[in-house]
């Protein structure tokens, strides 16, 4: 039989040939409520059953470490919401039991993130694990867990939930492909920080049984049932060089011709601060601050902050650490700041512009920054999210040097920023494009929008030229240019991102080795071809498919370097 060749979304870089092990269902929900004869006592049922499941995610996030950790934190919590309880003794109140009591509950919630969009929308997905693992708690059946065939195979699901892909065995499970997902969900993530090829949104998923032979590609997004002698060998002769490659791979960023691109890991608090602080990281691109604010009813005091913050910046000593400021807005609510609701939170007052309504917010945390920057020998700067104009730039880096931070930059998140980058660049240090959020923008699809994965590639010519402009703009003012979204990881783009003039990468740390050998075997002179070749192409896979031939040597485009 033939083999068949199929394509996703590449999420996690790497290659391996294993059989098939599906994912099982959930649980069933019955089609009838049972009866109910004692309402509190169901209602206690109801309750009892999703601490459970937040017990259970709490001890696998006390194994998992890291981003991982952080995740699967955040989701009991959600287990724990007083309001989601109250919905379901409602519904216990109302007649239904307890099964169907927490499907309901769970589904309005959802609904409600769905509608808010962004960050909140990003959690939905957590929410419908946590109706899996109650619904299985309450009918006394067993939660369908990661299959375990006795051998390593490919691990194939309609879709992956944090507590699953969080604790998955890298020696058992040597490739990741789902049907559904996109490129900055918590499965390409937590794939990515375990460094697991990973493809998702492929829809021949949906067609693979238990026991086929795959071939997954996970750099660009290719899977191959029942791959032939040859392809497999030529894989797994790719999978030895690039374990190879990994395993020297130590020192600063630095093309072949040493050209020096910094290699930085992204982090969201304390926790990451050990998977986060591997040999040769240049310390930290993106230090996202929201752990700090968010599921509390009171603004963490200045004390609160500055001796977090210390924390990170003493254990990148000598080392770059930036940090964004507070993003977070209608689409991620804070109890205490007054929010008004919006139709549209993705495009409403979220970032920076959350100063408009609460000024005190961002003088606390750069005052915080500031202090526990002086105790450190950290090179400590700021950056903005959310900004839109060179005015918002000019005035936060007002604000941040009036309140002691000498190095300020901004986020390039909207199309906005990255077509105005010369003027932007005139007031701030540095700018970080967050291509997550830009290729959203950019290409108006929701970065939750499953179907519309393909037009959240960060290879999406629109996305590419925006990025080209920025890094102009920096070479022009001899300002630094970052990425600090998930195109900093993929090891063939990060290429092309240098050739535009990004002179920083900041990614998961499990990324690092890859990227790091990729652009020590390339001149820039190379780069800036490859980045040509980007451009040039039509559509976002052709960018890839370019590029991809280019570096594998079956291109004439690169031939001469």
């Amino acid at each position: 039989m033939a083999s068949l060749e199929h394509h996703g979304l590449g999420v996690s870089a790497g290659i391996a040939v294993g059989p098939v092990a599906r994912l099982a269902p959930g649980p069933q929900l019955p089609a009838h409520d049972a009866p109910v004869a004692d309402t509190a006592a169901e209602a206690r049922r109801a309750t009892a059953a999703l601490e459970a499941v937040a017990a259970d995610l709490e001890a696998r996030a006390a194994t998992a470490g890291g981003e991982a950790a952080d995740v699967l934190t955040a989701q009991a919590l959600m287990a724990r919401d007083p309001m989601l309880a109250s919905g379901i003794a409602d519904r216990v109140t109302g007649g239904r039991d307890a099964p169907h009591a927490v499907d309901a509950a769970l589904a309005e919630h959802r609904a409600a993130l769905v509608a808010l969009g962004g960050y909140m929308a990003e959690r939905a997905a957590d929410l419908d694990d946590l109706r899996t693992r109650a619904i299985a708690h309450l009918l006394g059946v067993p939660m369908p867990g990661v299959p375990d065939p006795g051998h390593p195979f490919v691990l194939v699901a309609t879709d992956l939930a944090p507590a699953d892909t969080a604790t998955l065995d890298r020696d058992r499970v040597v490739a990741i492909v789902t049907e559904r997902g996109g490129p900055t969900d918590h499965t390409a993530i937590l794939a990515k920080s375990l460094g697991i090829p990973a493809v998702v949104a492929c829809a021949a998923a949906a067609g693979l049984r238990d026991g086929d032979e795959l071939l997954v590609d996970g750099g660009v997004g290719r899977i191959v049932v029942g791959p032939d002698r040859a392809q497999v060998a030529d894989a797994q002769r790719a999978a030895q060089e690039l374990a190879a490659r990994r395993a020297g791979s130590h020192g600063p960023g630095r093309t072949a011709d040493g050209h020096p691109v910094r290699l930085l890991v992204n982090i969201g608090g304390p926790a990451d601060v050990d998977s986060a602080g591997v040999p040769g990281a240049q310390g930290v691109g993106l230090f996202r601050t929201e752990f700090l604010f968010l599921d509390r009813a009171t603004a963490p005091t200045r004390d609160e902050q500055e001796a977090l913050y210390r924390e990170v910046f003493t254990a990148f000593a000598g080392r770059r650490v930036i940090v964004r400021t507070l993003d977070v807005g209608a689409d991620k609510p804070l109890a205490y700041v007054d929010q008004p609701d919006e139709a549209n939170p993705a495009l409403g007052v979220r970032g920076l512009r959350l100063a408009r309504r609460d000024p005190g917010l961002l003088t606390e945390q750069l005052l915080a920054i500031a202090a526990a920057a002086a105790g450190t020998d950290a090179e400590v700067g700021v950056m903005a999210p959310m900004v839109a104009t060179a005015a918002e730039a000019r005035d936060f880096a007002a604000v941040a040097r009036e309140h002691g931070i000498d190095r300020v930059g901004v986020m390039v998140e909207v199309p906005a920023a990255a077509l105005c980058a010369t003027e932007i660049l005139q007031h701030v240090d540095f700018v970080s494009l967050g291509t997550n959020d830009l290729a959203q923008y950019t290409l108006g699809a929701d970065r939750l929008a499953g179907e519309l994965a393909d037009l959240l590639d960060p290879w999406q010519p629109a996305v590419l030229r925006l990025v080209a402009m920025v890094g102009e703009a920096g070479l022009a003012h001899d300002k630094p240019v970052g990425v600090c979204g998930e195109a900093a990881s993929d090891p063939e783009l990060a290429l092309v991102l240098t050739g535009l003039g990004v002179s920083s990468l900041s990614m998961a740390a499990a990324c690092l080795p890859d990227v790091r050998a990729t652009l020590a075997a390339h001149t820039l002179e190379q780069c800036r071809a490859l980045a040509q070749l980007a451009l040039a192409a039509p559509s976002a896979p052709d960018a890839r498919a370019a590029v991809h031939a280019a570096v594998r040597g079956e291109g004439a485009a690169v031939a001469s370097g």
